[in-house]
Protein backbone atom coordinates (compact mmCIF):
# COMPACT_ATOMS: atom_id res chain seq x y z
CA UNK A 1 0.00 0.00 0.00
CA UNK A 2 2.59 2.49 0.57
CA UNK A 3 3.70 2.81 -3.39
CA UNK A 4 0.24 4.36 -3.86
CA UNK A 5 1.46 7.42 -1.03
CA UNK A 6 2.42 10.43 -2.93
CA UNK A 7 5.39 11.02 -0.47
CA UNK A 8 6.07 10.97 3.19
CA UNK A 9 6.78 13.83 5.40
CA UNK A 10 10.65 13.42 5.10
CA UNK A 11 10.27 13.63 1.10
CA UNK A 12 7.93 16.97 2.16
CA UNK A 13 10.33 18.66 4.18
CA UNK A 14 13.42 17.69 2.16
CA UNK A 15 11.26 19.47 -1.21
CA UNK A 16 10.68 22.48 1.20
CA UNK A 17 14.26 22.74 2.26
CA UNK A 18 15.43 22.82 -1.18
CA UNK A 19 13.35 25.30 -2.19
CA UNK A 20 13.93 27.55 1.05
CA UNK A 21 10.33 27.01 2.10
CA UNK A 22 9.58 26.87 5.74
CA UNK A 23 5.88 24.83 5.27
CA UNK A 24 3.30 23.83 2.43
CA UNK A 25 1.00 27.16 4.64
CA UNK A 26 4.00 30.07 3.19
CA UNK A 27 4.03 28.06 -0.25
CA UNK A 28 0.68 28.98 -0.82
CA UNK A 29 0.70 32.34 0.55
CA UNK A 30 0.13 34.63 -2.16
CA UNK A 31 -2.45 32.49 -3.16
CA UNK A 32 -4.26 32.72 0.56
CA UNK A 33 -3.15 36.99 -0.01
CA UNK A 34 -5.08 36.54 -3.29
CA UNK A 35 -8.35 35.22 -1.70
CA UNK A 36 -7.95 32.26 -3.55
CA UNK A 37 -7.13 29.96 -1.01
CA UNK A 38 -9.40 28.41 2.14
CA UNK A 39 -8.32 29.22 5.96
CA UNK A 40 -10.16 26.59 7.14
CA UNK A 41 -11.02 22.70 6.47
CA UNK A 42 -13.83 22.22 3.66
CA UNK A 43 -17.22 21.99 4.92
CA UNK A 44 -17.98 18.77 4.57
CA UNK A 45 -19.64 15.71 6.61
CA UNK A 46 -17.55 13.57 8.00
CA UNK A 47 -17.01 10.26 6.49
CA UNK A 48 -19.79 7.25 6.48
CA UNK A 49 -19.28 3.26 6.49
CA UNK A 50 -19.99 1.61 3.10
CA UNK A 51 -23.55 0.47 4.00
CA UNK A 52 -24.44 3.90 5.16
CA UNK A 53 -23.33 4.97 1.83
CA UNK A 54 -25.45 2.42 0.30
CA UNK A 55 -28.07 3.48 1.91
CA UNK A 56 -27.81 7.52 0.46
CA UNK A 57 -27.43 5.87 -2.80
CA UNK A 58 -30.67 3.13 -2.31
CA UNK A 59 -32.77 6.30 -1.39
CA UNK A 60 -31.54 8.91 -4.29
CA UNK A 61 -32.34 6.03 -7.04
CA UNK A 62 -35.68 5.44 -5.36
CA UNK A 63 -36.12 9.27 -6.27
CA UNK A 64 -36.25 8.40 -10.05
CA UNK A 65 -39.70 8.23 -11.78
CA UNK A 66 -40.00 5.30 -14.23
CA UNK A 67 -42.17 5.34 -17.30
CA UNK A 68 -42.68 5.07 -21.26
CA UNK A 69 -40.37 7.24 -22.67
CA UNK A 70 -41.53 9.45 -25.72
CA UNK A 71 -38.42 11.70 -24.57
CA UNK A 72 -35.64 12.40 -27.54
CA UNK A 73 -33.95 15.86 -28.87
CA UNK A 74 -30.66 14.16 -28.74
CA UNK A 75 -30.93 11.22 -26.68
CA UNK A 76 -32.84 8.33 -27.34
CA UNK A 77 -34.76 5.15 -25.78
CA UNK A 78 -33.54 2.51 -28.69
CA UNK A 79 -33.42 -0.95 -27.45
CA UNK A 80 -29.96 -2.66 -26.56
CA UNK A 81 -28.81 -6.28 -26.37
CA UNK A 82 -27.47 -7.82 -23.04
CA UNK A 83 -24.64 -8.73 -24.74
CA UNK A 84 -23.44 -5.46 -25.56
CA UNK A 85 -22.53 -4.40 -21.50
CA UNK A 86 -21.51 -7.69 -20.64
CA UNK A 87 -19.23 -7.82 -23.64
CA UNK A 88 -17.67 -4.11 -23.18
CA UNK A 89 -17.48 -5.02 -19.72
CA UNK A 90 -14.50 -7.11 -19.93
CA UNK A 91 -11.58 -6.15 -17.97
CA UNK A 92 -9.47 -6.23 -21.30
CA UNK A 93 -11.62 -3.28 -22.89
CA UNK A 94 -12.36 -1.20 -19.36
CA UNK A 95 -9.17 1.17 -19.53
CA UNK A 96 -7.90 4.57 -19.48
CA UNK A 97 -4.93 4.21 -21.27
CA UNK A 98 -4.49 4.74 -25.15
CA UNK A 99 -3.19 1.65 -26.89
CA UNK A 100 0.05 3.51 -28.07
CA UNK A 101 1.91 -0.33 -27.50
CA UNK A 102 0.35 -2.23 -30.54
CA UNK A 103 2.02 -5.54 -29.37
CA UNK A 104 -0.18 -5.44 -25.95
CA UNK A 105 -3.13 -3.91 -27.61
CA UNK A 106 -4.46 -6.19 -30.58
CA UNK A 107 -7.73 -6.34 -29.14
CA UNK A 108 -8.57 -2.70 -28.42
CA UNK A 109 -7.31 -1.60 -31.58
CA UNK A 110 -9.01 -4.34 -33.59
CA UNK A 111 -12.11 -3.09 -31.76
CA UNK A 112 -11.56 0.48 -32.58
CA UNK A 113 -10.39 -0.19 -36.60
CA UNK A 114 -14.39 -2.19 -36.54
CA UNK A 115 -15.79 0.56 -35.90
CA UNK A 116 -14.16 3.05 -38.20
CA UNK A 117 -15.23 0.63 -40.41
CA UNK A 118 -18.69 0.72 -39.44
CA UNK A 119 -18.39 4.90 -39.36
CA UNK A 120 -17.08 4.79 -43.20
CA UNK A 121 -19.89 2.16 -44.46
CA UNK A 122 -22.93 3.75 -42.60
CA UNK A 123 -21.62 7.48 -43.94
CA UNK A 124 -19.72 6.63 -47.34
CA UNK A 125 -16.65 8.37 -46.53
CA UNK A 126 -12.86 7.41 -47.08
CA UNK A 127 -11.60 7.83 -43.07
CA UNK A 128 -13.03 7.98 -39.83
CA UNK A 129 -11.34 8.43 -36.26
CA UNK A 130 -11.48 6.43 -33.50
CA UNK A 131 -14.38 8.50 -31.80
CA UNK A 132 -14.85 12.55 -30.46
CA UNK A 133 -16.90 13.06 -27.10
CA UNK A 134 -20.36 13.78 -28.73
CA UNK A 135 -21.91 15.12 -31.05
CA UNK A 136 -22.00 18.65 -29.98
CA UNK A 137 -18.18 18.26 -30.23
CA UNK A 138 -18.06 16.79 -32.90
CA UNK A 139 -19.31 20.23 -34.85
CA UNK A 140 -17.11 22.18 -33.15
CA UNK A 141 -14.12 20.11 -34.59
CA UNK A 142 -15.76 19.99 -37.25
CA UNK A 143 -15.02 23.52 -37.94
CA UNK A 144 -11.59 24.24 -36.47
CA UNK A 145 -10.81 20.93 -39.37
CA UNK A 146 -12.73 23.42 -42.24
CA UNK A 147 -10.24 26.55 -40.49
CA UNK A 148 -7.34 24.52 -40.81
CA UNK A 149 -8.29 23.37 -44.30
CA UNK A 150 -9.30 26.67 -46.21
CA UNK A 151 -6.32 29.28 -45.17
CA UNK A 152 -7.18 33.03 -45.05
CA UNK A 153 -10.83 31.83 -43.84
CA UNK A 154 -12.21 32.88 -40.22
CA UNK A 155 -16.30 32.34 -40.45
CA UNK A 156 -18.16 28.85 -40.48
CA UNK A 157 -22.13 28.89 -41.18
CA UNK A 158 -24.46 26.84 -39.29
CA UNK A 159 -27.98 25.93 -40.01
CA UNK A 160 -30.53 27.23 -37.27
CA UNK A 161 -31.99 24.04 -37.53
CA UNK A 162 -28.95 21.98 -36.01
CA UNK A 163 -29.57 21.46 -32.23
CA UNK A 164 -28.65 23.92 -30.16
CA UNK A 165 -26.09 22.36 -27.55
CA UNK A 166 -24.49 21.84 -31.17
CA UNK A 167 -24.94 25.18 -32.11
CA UNK A 168 -23.82 26.53 -28.82
CA UNK A 169 -20.41 24.26 -28.56
CA UNK A 170 -19.64 25.61 -31.92
CA UNK A 171 -19.96 29.21 -30.75
CA UNK A 172 -17.69 28.18 -27.18
CA UNK A 173 -15.11 27.32 -29.92
CA UNK A 174 -15.02 30.06 -32.02
CA UNK A 175 -15.34 32.51 -28.88
CA UNK A 176 -12.11 30.79 -27.63
CA UNK A 177 -10.46 31.07 -31.33
CA UNK A 178 -11.87 34.76 -32.41
CA UNK A 179 -13.62 32.65 -34.97
CA UNK A 180 -17.12 34.07 -36.48
CA UNK A 181 -20.12 31.70 -36.18
CA UNK A 182 -23.01 33.17 -38.71
CA UNK A 183 -26.62 31.41 -38.51
CA UNK A 184 -28.72 30.48 -41.56
CA UNK A 185 -32.00 31.43 -40.88
CA UNK A 186 -34.65 28.55 -40.93
CA UNK A 187 -38.02 28.15 -43.02
CA UNK A 188 -41.26 25.97 -42.13
CA UNK A 189 -38.83 23.49 -40.01
CA UNK A 190 -35.89 23.06 -42.25
CA UNK A 191 -32.95 25.45 -43.17
CA UNK A 192 -34.01 28.28 -45.83
CA UNK A 193 -30.93 27.15 -48.63
CA UNK A 194 -31.98 30.09 -50.84
CA UNK A 195 -30.08 32.20 -48.44
CA UNK A 196 -27.45 30.29 -48.13
CA UNK A 197 -25.50 31.78 -51.87
CA UNK A 198 -25.68 35.25 -50.39
CA UNK A 199 -24.14 34.18 -46.92
CA UNK A 200 -20.99 32.53 -48.44
CA UNK A 201 -17.75 34.56 -48.94
CA UNK A 202 -13.97 34.20 -49.22
CA UNK A 203 -13.28 33.77 -45.17
CA UNK A 204 -16.09 31.01 -45.20
CA UNK A 205 -14.44 27.71 -44.21
CA UNK A 206 -17.96 25.74 -43.95
CA UNK A 207 -21.03 25.27 -43.91
CA UNK A 208 -22.71 22.71 -41.25
CA UNK A 209 -26.20 21.70 -41.19
CA UNK A 210 -27.90 18.58 -39.65
CA UNK A 211 -30.53 15.87 -40.48
CA UNK A 212 -32.79 14.75 -39.33
CA UNK A 213 -32.94 18.07 -37.58
CA UNK A 214 -33.59 19.46 -34.41
CA UNK A 215 -37.17 19.18 -35.20
CA UNK A 216 -36.91 16.21 -36.74
CA UNK A 217 -37.47 16.93 -40.21
CA UNK A 218 -35.23 15.44 -43.10
CA UNK A 219 -33.64 18.30 -44.61
CA UNK A 220 -32.93 17.92 -49.35
CA UNK A 221 -29.49 18.88 -49.28
CA UNK A 222 -29.95 18.55 -53.10
CA UNK A 223 -27.72 21.38 -54.88
CA UNK A 224 -26.11 22.16 -51.28
CA UNK A 225 -23.03 20.64 -52.07
CA UNK A 226 -22.37 22.51 -55.50
CA UNK A 227 -22.99 25.96 -53.76
CA UNK A 228 -20.65 25.04 -51.08
CA UNK A 229 -17.60 24.04 -52.83
CA UNK A 230 -18.14 26.49 -55.80
CA UNK A 231 -17.15 29.16 -52.73
CA UNK A 232 -14.23 26.48 -52.17
CA UNK A 233 -15.61 25.59 -48.61
CA UNK A 234 -16.37 22.44 -46.41
CA UNK A 235 -19.71 20.76 -46.64
CA UNK A 236 -20.39 19.15 -43.43
CA UNK A 237 -23.87 17.22 -42.45
CA UNK A 238 -24.13 16.08 -38.73
CA UNK A 239 -26.55 13.31 -38.80
CA UNK A 240 -28.34 9.85 -36.17
CA UNK A 241 -26.15 7.15 -37.81
CA UNK A 242 -29.37 4.87 -37.11
CA UNK A 243 -30.83 7.14 -39.50
CA UNK A 244 -28.91 6.53 -42.17
CA UNK A 245 -29.88 3.11 -42.64
CA UNK A 246 -32.98 4.65 -44.44
CA UNK A 247 -32.09 7.98 -45.89
CA UNK A 248 -29.32 9.31 -47.83
CA UNK A 249 -25.86 9.36 -46.15
CA UNK A 250 -23.58 11.97 -46.06
CA UNK A 251 -21.34 11.20 -49.17
CA UNK A 252 -24.17 10.62 -51.01
CA UNK A 253 -25.46 14.53 -50.54
CA UNK A 254 -22.02 15.47 -51.58
CA UNK A 255 -20.50 16.32 -48.36
CA UNK A 256 -17.08 16.62 -47.12
CA UNK A 257 -17.15 15.88 -43.58
CA UNK A 258 -19.61 13.68 -41.86
CA UNK A 259 -20.38 13.50 -37.92
CA UNK A 260 -22.82 12.69 -35.30
CA UNK A 261 -23.27 11.05 -31.90
CA UNK A 262 -23.53 7.19 -31.74
CA UNK A 263 -25.47 6.89 -28.62
CA UNK A 264 -28.48 5.38 -30.90
CA UNK A 265 -26.31 2.74 -31.39
CA UNK A 266 -26.07 0.82 -27.77
CA UNK A 267 -25.27 3.45 -25.32
CA UNK A 268 -28.15 4.44 -22.89
CA UNK A 269 -29.57 7.53 -21.88
CA UNK A 270 -27.49 8.08 -18.96
CA UNK A 271 -29.32 11.42 -18.10
CA UNK A 272 -27.44 12.82 -21.00
CA UNK A 273 -24.20 10.83 -20.76
CA UNK A 274 -21.34 9.83 -21.86
CA UNK A 275 -21.91 9.64 -25.55
CA UNK A 276 -19.81 9.19 -28.72
CA UNK A 277 -18.93 11.46 -31.47
CA UNK A 278 -18.39 10.30 -34.71
CA UNK A 279 -16.37 11.85 -37.81
CA UNK A 280 -15.16 10.81 -41.33
CA UNK A 281 -13.73 12.41 -43.72
CA UNK A 282 -13.06 11.85 -47.30
CA UNK A 283 -9.02 11.28 -48.31
CA UNK A 284 -8.33 14.47 -49.11
CA UNK A 285 -9.22 15.44 -45.51
CA UNK A 286 -7.63 12.60 -43.52
CA UNK A 287 -4.27 14.29 -42.49
CA UNK A 288 -6.74 17.05 -41.01
CA UNK A 289 -9.10 14.70 -38.99
CA UNK A 290 -8.28 15.00 -35.08
CA UNK A 291 -7.91 12.29 -32.72
CA UNK A 292 -6.64 8.85 -32.64
CA UNK A 293 -6.80 6.88 -35.96
CA UNK A 294 -6.14 3.03 -36.44
CA UNK A 295 -4.68 1.45 -39.38
CA UNK A 296 -4.39 -2.46 -40.27
CA UNK A 297 -1.08 -3.75 -41.69
CA UNK A 298 1.28 -6.21 -41.62
CA UNK A 299 4.05 -7.60 -39.12
CA UNK A 300 7.43 -8.55 -39.77
CA UNK A 301 5.93 -12.11 -40.35
CA UNK A 302 3.43 -11.03 -42.42
CA UNK A 303 0.36 -11.35 -40.23
CA UNK A 304 -2.73 -8.83 -40.02
CA UNK A 305 -2.40 -6.33 -37.21
CA UNK A 306 -3.53 -3.35 -36.04
CA UNK A 307 -1.87 0.24 -35.12
CA UNK A 308 -2.27 3.69 -34.14
CA UNK A 309 -1.46 5.41 -37.69
CA UNK A 310 -0.75 8.94 -39.12
CA UNK A 311 -0.13 9.98 -34.89
CA UNK A 312 2.04 13.27 -36.64
CA UNK A 313 -0.99 15.02 -36.40
CA UNK A 314 -1.69 14.69 -32.71
CA UNK A 315 -0.67 16.43 -29.82
CA UNK A 316 1.51 14.20 -28.15
CA UNK A 317 3.87 14.40 -31.23
CA UNK A 318 3.34 18.05 -32.62
CA UNK A 319 2.35 19.41 -28.67
CA UNK A 320 0.69 22.78 -30.01
CA UNK A 321 0.63 22.39 -33.58
CA UNK A 322 -1.65 19.39 -33.31
CA UNK A 323 -5.19 19.01 -35.63
CA UNK A 324 -6.84 19.20 -32.27
CA UNK A 325 -5.96 18.96 -28.43
CA UNK A 326 -8.76 16.48 -27.77
CA UNK A 327 -7.16 13.60 -25.79
CA UNK A 328 -9.03 11.20 -23.63
CA UNK A 329 -10.91 9.89 -26.52
CA UNK A 330 -14.50 7.78 -26.01
CA UNK A 331 -13.18 4.02 -27.25
CA UNK A 332 -15.05 2.23 -24.60
CA UNK A 333 -18.26 4.46 -25.89
CA UNK A 334 -17.03 3.50 -29.54
CA UNK A 335 -16.51 -0.54 -28.83
CA UNK A 336 -20.03 -0.36 -27.44
CA UNK A 337 -21.84 1.20 -30.27
CA UNK A 338 -19.46 -1.46 -33.06
CA UNK A 339 -20.89 -4.49 -30.23
CA UNK A 340 -24.15 -3.20 -30.46
CA UNK A 341 -24.02 -2.62 -34.78
CA UNK A 342 -22.06 -6.21 -35.17
CA UNK A 343 -24.78 -8.14 -32.95
CA UNK A 344 -27.80 -6.31 -34.82
CA UNK A 345 -25.98 -6.89 -38.45
CA UNK A 346 -26.97 -4.61 -41.46
CA UNK A 347 -30.53 -6.04 -41.40
CA UNK A 348 -31.17 -5.00 -37.96
CA UNK A 349 -30.27 -1.83 -38.46
CA UNK A 350 -32.89 -1.36 -40.94
CA UNK A 351 -35.57 -3.22 -39.32
CA UNK A 352 -34.51 -0.84 -36.05
CA UNK A 353 -34.74 2.29 -38.52
CA UNK A 354 -38.10 1.10 -40.22
CA UNK A 355 -40.00 0.37 -37.15
CA UNK A 356 -39.04 3.70 -35.36
CA UNK A 357 -40.16 5.27 -38.89
CA UNK A 358 -43.29 3.39 -39.03
CA UNK A 359 -44.17 3.96 -35.30
CA UNK A 360 -43.49 7.39 -35.51
CA UNK A 361 -45.99 8.09 -38.26
CA UNK A 362 -48.34 5.88 -36.72
CA UNK A 363 -48.46 7.92 -33.57
CA UNK A 364 -48.38 11.48 -35.53
CA UNK A 365 -51.26 10.74 -38.23
CA UNK A 366 -53.18 9.48 -34.67
CA UNK A 367 -52.36 12.97 -33.20
CA UNK A 368 -53.90 14.80 -36.33
CA UNK A 369 -56.52 12.81 -36.42
CA UNK A 370 -57.31 13.84 -32.81
CA UNK A 371 -56.95 17.53 -33.88
CA UNK A 372 -53.65 17.86 -32.47
CA UNK A 373 -51.23 19.60 -34.93
CA UNK A 374 -48.16 17.51 -35.09
CA UNK A 375 -45.54 17.39 -37.70
CA UNK A 376 -47.34 21.04 -39.08
CA UNK A 377 -43.95 21.52 -41.53
CA UNK A 378 -44.11 20.25 -45.01
CA UNK A 379 -40.67 18.13 -44.70
CA UNK A 380 -41.30 14.45 -44.08
CA UNK A 381 -39.65 13.04 -40.36
CA UNK A 382 -37.90 9.97 -39.44
CA UNK A 383 -38.48 9.05 -35.83
CA UNK A 384 -39.14 12.61 -34.39
CA UNK A 385 -41.49 15.38 -34.91
CA UNK A 386 -43.08 18.58 -33.35
CA UNK A 387 -46.68 18.89 -31.59
CA UNK A 388 -47.79 22.27 -31.24
CA UNK A 389 -50.08 23.33 -28.78
CA UNK A 390 -52.41 26.47 -28.69
CA UNK A 391 -51.77 27.72 -25.38
CA UNK A 392 -49.26 27.04 -22.29
CA UNK A 393 -51.85 25.61 -20.40
CA UNK A 394 -52.84 23.21 -22.88
CA UNK A 395 -49.29 21.58 -22.81
CA UNK A 396 -49.00 21.84 -19.15
CA UNK A 397 -52.37 19.95 -19.05
CA UNK A 398 -51.09 17.09 -21.67
CA UNK A 399 -47.58 17.01 -20.32
CA UNK A 400 -49.05 16.68 -16.84
CA UNK A 401 -51.82 14.05 -17.64
CA UNK A 402 -49.41 12.24 -19.52
CA UNK A 403 -46.53 12.03 -16.75
CA UNK A 404 -49.73 11.07 -14.18
CA UNK A 405 -50.19 8.04 -16.49
CA UNK A 406 -46.22 6.47 -16.52
CA UNK A 407 -45.50 8.15 -19.86
CA UNK A 408 -42.83 10.97 -20.92
CA UNK A 409 -44.70 12.47 -23.60
CA UNK A 410 -41.93 14.31 -25.28
CA UNK A 411 -39.67 17.21 -24.69
CA UNK A 412 -40.41 21.03 -24.46
CA UNK A 413 -38.32 22.59 -27.23
CA UNK A 414 -38.14 25.87 -25.29
CA UNK A 415 -35.63 24.22 -22.84
CA UNK A 416 -33.25 23.19 -25.71
CA UNK A 417 -33.33 26.50 -27.61
CA UNK A 418 -34.60 28.93 -24.90
CA UNK A 419 -36.62 30.86 -27.16
CA UNK A 420 -40.46 31.76 -26.86
CA UNK A 421 -41.12 30.75 -30.19
CA UNK A 422 -40.90 27.29 -29.12
CA UNK A 423 -42.27 27.73 -26.00
CA UNK A 424 -45.39 26.18 -26.95
CA UNK A 425 -44.12 22.83 -29.24
CA UNK A 426 -43.62 20.03 -27.81
CA UNK A 427 -41.00 17.13 -29.17
CA UNK A 428 -41.80 13.18 -29.43
CA UNK A 429 -39.64 10.79 -30.02
CA UNK A 430 -40.46 7.31 -31.09
CA UNK A 431 -38.45 4.02 -31.29
CA UNK A 432 -38.02 0.56 -32.15
CA UNK A 433 -39.04 -0.17 -28.23
CA UNK A 434 -42.23 1.48 -28.13
CA UNK A 435 -45.10 -1.22 -28.63
CA UNK A 436 -48.41 -0.51 -30.42
CA UNK A 437 -49.86 -0.80 -27.08
CA UNK A 438 -48.22 1.78 -25.81
CA UNK A 439 -48.60 4.11 -28.62
CA UNK A 440 -52.44 3.69 -28.15
CA UNK A 441 -52.33 4.09 -24.54
CA UNK A 442 -50.68 7.52 -25.74
CA UNK A 443 -53.46 8.60 -28.17
CA UNK A 444 -55.95 7.04 -25.50
CA UNK A 445 -54.42 10.14 -22.99
CA UNK A 446 -54.06 12.62 -25.89
CA UNK A 447 -57.81 12.36 -26.64
CA UNK A 448 -58.67 12.77 -22.98
CA UNK A 449 -56.42 15.90 -22.18
CA UNK A 450 -58.44 17.67 -25.46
Amino acid sequence: MFSYIPHTEQEERAMLDAIGIGSLDELFDDVRQAGCLLDRPLDIDKGRSEEQVLDVLRNLAGLNVRGISFLGAGSYDHAIPSAVRMLASLPSFVTAYTPYQPEISQGVLQAIFEYQSMICELTGMDVSNASLYDGASAAAEAAALAIAEKRKSNKVILSATMHPFAIDCVKTWALGTGREVVILPEKDGVSDFSMLGYMLDEGTAAFIAQSPNRYGYLEDFTGVADKVHQNKSLFVISSDPLSLAMQKSQAEWGADVAIGDTQVLGIPMGFGGPYCGYMAVTKPLMRKIPGRIVGQTVDTEGRRVYVLTLQAREQHIKRERATSNICSNEALCCLVSVIHTSLLGWAGLKEASNQSYCKAHYLCDGLRKLGYEAAPGFAPFWCEFPVLFESDADLERFVSKMKAEGIFSGVRLSRLTRNDKDALTLLVAVTERRTREQLDRYLEISKEAR
